[in-house]
């Protein structure tokens, strides 16, 4: 999965801007102009790399004469001591640049890494983990690159890549039947529907409607797998809603196929990675 390069700078040089604004009062006034510095990436935990490009394109876009060595990859597992990169360049723009960096790479390795776990605890059973549409406003992208790192899939990148009935939609549309009548009557070939359910009846009913992906929200245990036996593979199903990763098994084992999780983009832990500077 390779990200467009104008909309990787496109983000960074947003996060510059904010940063720097037009003066680093700590770098421009301590270093002289041409001071030539290296420094790398150390990490200090365990687990899945993601953004080491991105964090490495921070230094490029304000350093020409900038070069890196890179040791480790986007998916490589890391331990905790790893020297990820080492680089070298004007020492005042890479200390402009290392909190950039470091904001990206970290946020990515940490969905990375949250992905990795679900991923894991979800092993041997007929469970894909995806992501959702719950990402941080400008970052989705990156994001959802990083569930890929860690294993995941990608849910809809935005609206447009399927249509997802939630329960808003069924109710302003007149139930089930009805919007998704409406909607397959405009829709092209190449676009899904998926029918959001709360009960075994509305699962019956996005049955009958024939919906392309069955999604059962907040349901119990026992419900997901009457649900599965009801679908009997004539739909997709996606488990969704109140999932963690305490539970995350248990509802694998129920034999959904999706279990989507909004948390491993919106509130997850950046993963510790530090820049330091070779004396």
């Amino acid at each position: 999965m390779n990200l467009p390069q104008f909309y990787v700078d496109d983000v960074i040089m947003r996060a510059l801007r904010e940063d720097i604004n037009y003066l680093d009062v700590s770098s421009d006034y301590l270093l002289p102009d041409g001071q030539r510095d290296t420094a790398y990436f150390v990490s200090k935990a365990d687990g899945v790399l993601c953004g080491l490009s991105v964090a490495l394109r921070t230094f490029e876009l304000l350093d020409a004469s900038f070069e890196a060595n890179v040791f480790k990859h986007d998916g490589d597992r890391l331990k905790k001591g790893d020297v990820i990169a080492e680089f070298s360049g004007e020492t005042a723009l890479l200390l402009k640049g290392e909190r950039t960096a470091l904001n990206l790479m970290q946020h990515m390795s940490g969905v990375a890494t949250a992905t990795a776990r679900a991923v894991e605890l979800v092993r041997g059973t007929n469970a894909q983990i995806t992501d959702t549409r719950k990402t941080l406003p400008g970052l989705r992208a990156l994001e959802k690159y990083a569930v890929v790192c860690g294993g995941g899939k990608n849910h809809r990148f935005n609206l447009s890549d399927g249509a997802m009935l939630k329960d808003n939609h069924i109710d302003a549309g007149g139930g089930i039947q009805k919007t998704v009548d409406a909607l397959r009557g405009k829709l092209g070939h190449m676009v899904k529907i998926e029918v959001e359910t709360r009960n075994l009846e509305e699962v019956r009913q996005a049955l009958e409607a024939r919906a392309d992906i069955i999604m059962l929200d907040n349901m119990a245990y026992d419900d997901m797998r009457r649900a599965v036996e009801l679908i009997a593979g004539r739909a997709k199903v996606e488990a969704s809603g109140g999932i963690t990763l305490e539970n995350l098994r248990e509802v694998a084992l129920t034999g959904v196929d999706i279990i989507s999780l909004g948390a491993l983009t919106h509130s997850v832990h950046a993963f510790d990675i530090s820049m330091r500077m070779k004396k």
